[in-house]
C-alpha cells in the first residue's frame, strides 16, 4: 500500500489547484480521476463546452452584428450541430494538454479509477482495467464536483430529452426546445439555443429566476428575452414528459397549457457525486443533493483530516472560486498559512447576454438598513456601444450615501464577466464614486460605462457635490 502526504480525489477547478499547490509545498501528491481523462465535470460537459458552444454560436450565427445588418444575418447559413462541436474538440484538448502538462511538471501522480473510502486513511481505487489499488494519506480533498439531477420520472434518452451534459451530443439543432430549470445552466443553455433562432421556452416551478442576482438586472434581462420571442412559464409545475409518436415531446404542466416542442433540455439542479465514495467508511455524511458541509474558511469536513472544495460543498459552485477553495483547503491541509475566502467575488453568468455581479445587490442593502443610491449606465450611451451594435445592456452600481463607498457593481450585457472586474477591484479595495468620476478611462469603451453610471448617482447625492 503506498502512502502520500495528500491525495486528492478529483481533477476538476478545485482538485487541480489543491494538488499543484500541495507538490509547491514540496509534498506527494496523488490525484484519482474517474473520468477518462483528466479535468473534471468543468472541462469535459461542464464549464469549458458550454461557455465554447456559446461562444461558437454567437460566431457562426453573427448574433453580434445583427444590431447593424438586421436580425436575419448569419455568417453562416445552415448551421449544424456538428459546426458546433469542431471548435469544442479543439478547445478541450487544448485544455487537457494544459492540464496533463502542469501535473507532470509539478510532480503530481495521476491515476484513472473510481475511488472509495475503506477508513478516513486509506481508500480503494477500481482502475480502468478493473484492478484494484489501495493507497493512503495523512490528508484528503474531495473534489468530486457534481452531475445532473436525474428524477425518475423524467424519460432521459438523449435523443429527445437530454440533461445538461448529454445536449453536448446532440445530432442536429431542433426547430424548438423547451427548457426546464431557470437556473445558471438552463438560463446559458436556453438564451445559446435562441441565439441560434431555436424557438426556446423557459418553465420554471418557482415564480422567477435568478434570486440572488440584483432585481433590477434580472427585469432588463428578461425584457431581452421576452423581446426575441422567447417564451418565459415561471410558477408552473412540470407533471409529466411524453415522447410522441409522430416525433416531438409533450409536457404537461400542472394547471396550464401544455408545451409540444422537438426537444426538451431538463437542467434543474445538479448533486454531488459523493454516492461512490462510501463516506461512510470515515463518518463522513452528505446532504439529500450529495453535497458535503464544510468549515467555510478551511474546507475541512466534519471528519478531521477530510476536507472538500468545489461544486460539491454547493453555492457559488462556480469554476473560479472552486480554484481558490481548493487551494485554500491545500494550505491548511498541510499546514500552511491561507488567507481567509474573499467576502466579495465575481459572479459570472455566460447567457445570451451575459450577466455579471459583485457585492451587495439593491435588495440587500435595502434589508440591511443601509443608506445608499445607485447610478446606472446603459452601453447604448457609450461610443463603444454604438459602434459594436449594442442596443442593450447596463451596467449599475450601489454606493453608501454615508461614506461614497462602491457596496455592489452589477452589469447585464456584452462582456459583462469581463468588465466586472474593474468593480471588483474597487469594492475589495474600498474605492469610492471618486475614483470613477476622476478618473480617465479609455475611449472609446464599454468601460466608460463605470463613468457614467458613477455620475448618475454622483448627481443624486447632494453629500458628495456640498
Amino acid at each position: 500500500m503506498e502512502h502520500y502526504d495528500f491525495i486528492v480525489i478529483g481533477s476538476g477547478p478545485a482538485g487541480r489547484r489543491a494538488a499543484i499547490q500541495a507538490a509547491k509545498f514540496g509534498k506527494k501528491v496523488l490525484v484519482v480521476e474517474r473520468g477518462s481523462r483528466v479535468g473534471g465535470v468543468s472541462v469535459h460537459t461542464g464549464t469549458i463546452p458550454s461557455k465554447t458552444l456559446r461562444e461558437t454560436a454567437l460566431n457562426l450565427s453573427g448574433w453580434r452584428e445583427r444590431g447593424f445588418y438586421g436580425r436575419s444575418y448569419r455568417v453562416k447559413q445552415d448551421l449544424t450541430a456538428n459546426d458546433l462541436r469542431a471548435r469544442l474538440h479543439i478547445t478541450l484538448n487544448h485544455e487537457i494538454e494544459v492540464l496533463e502538462h502542469q501535473f507532470a511538471r509539478n510532480q503530481v501522480t495521476t491515476l484513472r479509477g473510481e475511488a472509495r473510502f475503506s477508513d478516513k486513511y486509506t481508500i480503494e481505487v477500481l482502475g480502468e482495467e478493473g484492478e484494484s489499488f489501495t493507497f493512503s494519506a495523512d490528508k484528503f480533498l474531495l473534489a468530486v464536483g457534481t452531475m445532473p439531477h436525474r428524477p425518475d420520472t423524467i424519460p432521459f434518452d438523449g435523443e429527445h430529452i437530454f440533461d445538461s451534459e448529454q445536449i453536448l451530443n446532440l445530432d442536429h439543432l431542433p426547430r424548438s426546445i423547451a427548457v426546464i430549470g431557470a437556473g445558471v445552466i438552463g438560463i446559458e443553455y436556453a438564451t445559446i439555443f435562441s441565439s441560434l433562432d431555436v424557438h426556446v421556452t423557459l418553465v420554471e416551478p418557482r415564480d422567477g429566476m435568478l434570486d440572488f442576482i440584483d432585481r433590477e438586472l434580472v427585469d432588463d434581462f428578461t425584457h431581452q428575452l421576452k423581446d426575441r420571442g422567447m417564451v418565459l412559464r415561471f410558477g408552473k409545475q412540470v407533471l409529466d414528459i411524453q415522447k410522441l409518436d409522430e416525433g416531438g415531446c409533450e409536457i404537461t404542466m400542472d394547471g396550464q397549457r401544455n408545451i409540444r416542442c422537438e426537444m426538451v433540455l431538463y437542467a434543474a439542479g445538479r448533486v454531488g457525486s459523493t454516492g461512490n465514495l462510501n463516506i461512510e467508511a470515515c463518518n463522513l455524511s452528505a446532504d439529500s443533493r450529495g453535497r458535503l458541509k464544510v468549515d467555510p474558511m478551511t474546507f475541512e469536513t466534519e471528519v478531521p483530516g477530510i476536507y472538500a472544495a468545489g461544486d460539491v460543498i454547493g453555492f457559488p459552485s462556480l469554476a473560479s472560486t472552486s480554484m481558490e477553495q481548493g487551494r485554500i483547503a491545500a494550505c491548511h491541509a498541510l499546514d500552511h498559512p491561507a488567507h481567509n475566502p474573499p467576502e466579495f467575488f465575481p459572479y459570472g453568468i455566460y447567457s445570451v447576454p451575459e450577466i455579471s455581479t459583485v457585492g451587495l445587490t439593491e435588495e440587500e442593502a435595502l434589508d440591511q438598513d443601509i443608506p445608499y443610491e445607485c447610478g446606472v449606465a446603459r452601453f447604448r450611451e457609450t461610443s463603444r456601444g454604438h459602434i459594436v451594435g449594442l442596443e442593450s445592456g447596463m451596467l449599475k452600481m450601489i454606493f453608501s450615501l454615508k461614506t461614497c463607498r462602491l457596496l455592489g457593481c452589477h452589469i447585464v450585457g456584452e462582456g459583462a464577466t469581463e468588465l466586472i472586474h474593474i468593480g471588483q477591484a474597487v469594492l475589495n479595495l474600498n474605492g469610492t464614486l471618486e475614483y470613477f468620476v476622476e478618473n480617465t478611462f479609455n475611449y472609446p469603451t464599454l468601460a466608460e460605462a463605470y463613468k457614467i453610471a458613477a455620475l448618475d448617482a454622483w448627481n443624486r447625492m447632494p453629500a458628495v457635490q456640498s
